[in-house]
């Protein structure tokens, strides 16, 4: 949930038109919460989405949940330490990045969200990295260890930008 909020955010900074629509599951905390984001340059009539144009998965339930939703041409980012085995779909990008292993070697597995939206960042090009790091201080509340932990793994994320792990599938 925190990886939309810092997109919708910095879609807001960067005076993009923009919803956030979050979901929590009865679970909550590690549970299949989820949000929906629209960025656009132009008005939204609507926060609702029918197919989603990018998915960030985090577990196996997130994927096998939201996967049916992805339109032709989607780009489909899989935290590969977490999923390991899944039916791919015709049509779309798949990024297996293992977000998690990633931000095991930072030294915080919780900053695994951070190198996901470095990732997302680095492939989709429409939000500003630069912006997103220096709105990490505000939303950390300045707590320095992780404002650094999270730039680190932003940043870290970037690196992932030639996607040698992409494939549209063609099953």
């Amino acid at each position: 949930m925190f990886l939309g909020k810092l997109i919708a955010w910095a879609a807001m900074r960067e005076n993009k038109f923009v919803t956030f629509l979050p979901a929590y599951g009865a679970e909550v905390r590690g549970g299949t919460s989820h949000c929906a984001i629209v960025i656009s340059d132009e008005e939204i009539a609507s926060p609702c989405v029918d197919t989603i144009d990018t998915l960030i998965a985090m577990n196996s339930p997130s994927l096998e949940k939201f996967i049916p939703q992805a339109k032709k041409g989607a780009d489909v980012f899989v935290n590969s330490s977490m999923v390991s085995d899944f039916k791919k779909i015709n049509g779309i990008h798949w990024h297996n990045v293992p977000f998690t292993d990633i931000a095991l070697k930072l030294g915080n597995v919780k900053s695994a969200n951070s190198v996901a939206l470095g990732v997302y960042l680095a492939k989709k090009k429409i939000l500003s990295a630069e912006n997103i790091i220096t709105m990490l201080p505000e939303a950390f509340k300045n707590n320095q260890k992780l404002v650094d932990l999270n730039e680190k793994a932003i940043k870290e994320g970037l690196k992932y930008s030639g996607f040698h792990d992409s494939e549209v599938a063609t099953c």
